[in-house]
């Protein structure tokens, strides 16, 4: 947020300082003594984004224990879709034998999914600042090791609003197809458009300001628990009193089944490989288990005990979807699309209901609370990147702009910058969510790992820690299946898309190390700055004007530089067309510059930054002169003057700022407003501006 604000001393004050003694300063109000007019762009935005929010409006909502539940826990609950991923792996290698190995892939699942509860309940005691894995690896391994898990939290982020926006989309979609039968094969090519609309729509309600703590994104989660648990209900009640029925498995569309049609493919087709294969699909079902540990600052006291009711109330929740799914696939044979639409889902929805009123209304129901909550946890990244970001940031691993609040309170640069990425990954992959799936896993359990490593460190530290060995034991267990999925997503989905992460990982986390080498640098150059400057005696101040015309811009600088009462000044322009330097002089001699004569040097090979580094050189040779070089710089309209003028003054100032004992100062004149309330007042030009 750009929040400007005058300081003054006390004494000017409307109310004298509030009788405080002098020497203090006051913060107060930006004056309002003269309406300068607003930016074309700054109006823009307030118009797409609301109104500025001050700082004294940042304030973080405490949640409740249901409501924590429903907005932290959206992302991880929807992920139900991991019954189905599993399924498409294995259907077209040992067809409908799928169906016998999808309850016990899903039991290990659930026997991960236990473990790693388990792991993070100890988190969100121990560390109760959001953050998650990054807080637990920096606080135990340094800031440097930390960013593995920075990397693979970010990745996770990105990846998890490509891969909800796509499955919140299908369902919408399958919706369609339920409906309208084979009528509207077309919807399939609003795959893409619509994910986009939505990563889009995300990005400007949050660039509003859209709160984590808002209750309305608590009310998808519930809905969608609602509507599940209608389908379980009705599905458990046709089974005992009724017929269940079961999917057409060679429909139009649907995965074509391997040559392995029978139990006898367990041992024939069911090759290690794939199980493995299909236990990788199967664990995406456990993304987001995370964000409780991210968020858990966002509780009420006693955060570590109401963070870890809510971890365990969410475990116990995507336990049960993902068992009920893959029993309700199990029981009624639904079988993945080639292009994902119908899910799985629905069309359990659809044999669970029947194709009555009462059929037809809970399947539109419970399809548009699957969309909404897949919607819902696509905006948990929202959240969390930028968040996670500003963390990074203040480490000084990633830009420092990521730390700064926008217009509304947001960390807007972290928003813009996930939006981008994710519509990037959703465009690559044409919004396939088989695709997307394939690089999901590894950032998350990466995220596990160092974790359970983390918190291993953590109890080998306090040996009169209550209960250390068993903590221990847990979070190392949960540490190597962590990493042991890591291992079997990246060599099974390798060609499948992992290898993006596999590469892409490692030059992360170099990439953040690079960026804090180079804040480090940057801290040891300046501390080094201020130490010489400290030291310096100069005898001379001595003042170069750059005139490359005479105007108001060049009338500008030379009043302020008069102002300021060096002990020289000197107006130089450096020749390149004698017959333009023949005019500059001439009215140079007209303007009225009293006795400031005009220097013109020679430049025959047009290299005006080197003539100008030489000139300044030579006369700083003695080490005893200060000199302070004024740049007019014009500045024109921001679109067509970068197309019609060019931009030098910050190249110079740049090469200039170099040398030692030298300081360059641009001194802006503003050709656009040629009306301006305080064109009147003397112009206060730019402050010194050395090279970066």
């Amino acid at each position: 947020m750009d929040s400007r604000s005058s300081v003054s001393s006390s004494a000017d004050s409307p109310e004298g300082g509030g009788g405080g003694g002098g020497g203090g300063t006051a913060v107060l109000s930006r004056p309002t003594t003269a309406e300068i007019p607003e930016s074309l762009g700054y109006r823009v935005k307030k118009r797409l984004l609301g109104k500025p929010l001050v700082t004294e409006e940042l304030a973080h909502e405490k949640l409740s224990n249901p409501v924590a539940l429903g907005v932290l826990a959206s992302d991880c609950i929807s992920s139900a879709y991991g019954s189905e991923a599993m399924l498409f792996q294995m259907v077209p290698v040992i067809g409908a034998a799928a169906f016998s190995l999808l309850m016990p892939i899903t039991g290990i699942v659930l026997c991960v999914l236990t473990l790693l509860t388990l792991s993070y309940r100890q988190v969100v005691m121990v560390y109760t600042r959001a953050g998650g894995s990054y807080v637990v690896a920096r606080e135990n391994f340094g800031p440097r090791i930390a960013q593995v898990a920075a990397v693979a939290l970010l990745i996770d982020y990105i990846v998890t609003v490509a891969v909800q926006t796509a499955a919140g989309t299908v369902a919408l979609l399958s919706l369609v197809h339920l409906l309208g039968g084979n009528h509207y094969d077309w919807v399939d090519n609003y795959q893409l458009p619509i994910s986009i609309f939505i990563v889009l729509l995300l990005c400007w309600g949050n660039l509003r300001g859209i709160r984590e703590a808002g209750r309305a994104f608590a009310a998808p989660a519930y809905l969608f628990m609602v509507s599940m648990g209608i389908l379980f209900i009705t599905a458990i009640l046709r089974l005992i009193f009724g017929h269940l029925p079961k999917a057409n498995v060679h429909a139009a569309g649907a995965q074509v089944l391997g040559t392995h049609g029978n139990h006898s493919a367990l041992l024939m087709g069911a090759s290690i490989g794939l199980v493995l294969k299909a236990f990788a699909n199967g664990g995406t079902s456990l993304t987001g288990l995370e964000a409780i540990s991210n968020g858990v600052s966002a509780f009420r006291n006693p955060q570590g005990r109401n963070a870890r009711k809510t971890l365990v109330a969410m475990s116990l929740t995507l336990g049960t979807l993902v068992l009920g799914v893959s029993a309700l696939a199990y029981e009624t044979h639904a079988i993945p699309f080639t292009n994902g639409s119908p899910s799985v889902l629905s069309q359990e929805g659809s044999l669970v209901f029947g194709g009555g009123w009462y059929g037809q209304a809970a399947l539109v129901f419970l399809q548009l609370s699957t969309a909404l909550i897949l919607y819902t946890g696509a905006n948990t990244s929202f959240n969390g990147f930028p968040f996670l970001a500003s963390f990074v940031a203040e480490d000084s691993f990633l830009p420092r702009q990521l730390t700064r609040r926008g217009h509304r309170l947001a960390f807007s640069s972290g928003i813009l910058t996930l939006t981008g990425v994710s519509l990037v990954l959703l465009i690559v992959t044409d919004a396939n969510l088989d695709h997307l799936l394939g690089l999901y896993a590894i950032g998350v359990f990466t995220g596990f790992f160092m974790a359970g490593t983390g918190l291993v460190k953590h109890f080998i530290d306090r040996p009169d820690e209550p209960q250390r060995m068993l903590k221990i034991i847990v979070n190392a267990a949960a540490a190597l299946c962590s990493i042991v999925v890591v291992g079997i997503f990246a060599v099974t989905k390798f060609s499948e898309g992992a290898w993006v992460v596999v590469v892409v990982f490692p030059l992360g986390v170099w990439a953040l190390i690079k960026v804090n080498k180079r804040y480090r640098d940057e801290a040891a150059a300046l501390a080094a700055a201020t130490e010489d400057t400290s030291r310096a005696q100069y005898r001379r101040q001595v003042m170069y004007i750059l005139v490359d015309r005479v105007d108001l811009a060049a009338l500008k600088a030379i009043s302020y530089a008069r102002s300021l009462r060096p002990a020289e000044i000197r107006a130089v322009h450096f020749m390149i067309d004698s017959a333009e330097a023949e005019k500059l002089a001439a009215q140079w001699a007209d303007a009225g510059v009293g006795d400031l004569p005009l220097e013109i040097v020679q430049c025959p090979d047009r290299r005006i930054t080197r003539a100008l580094l030489e000139l300044i050189t030579r006369n700083t040779a003695d080490q005893k002169s200060q000199i302070t070089l004024l740049i007019p710089e014009r500045n024109y309209s921001p679109v067509l003057g970068r197309l019609l003028h060019r931009r030098t003054a910050d190249h110079i100032a740049r090469a200039v700022g170099k040398l030692p004992n030298v300081v360059a100062t641009i001194v802006p004149f503003d050709v656009v407003i040629k009306e301006h309330p305080l064109d009147a007042a003397e112009p206060q030009p730019a402050g010194p501006q050395p090279a970066k």
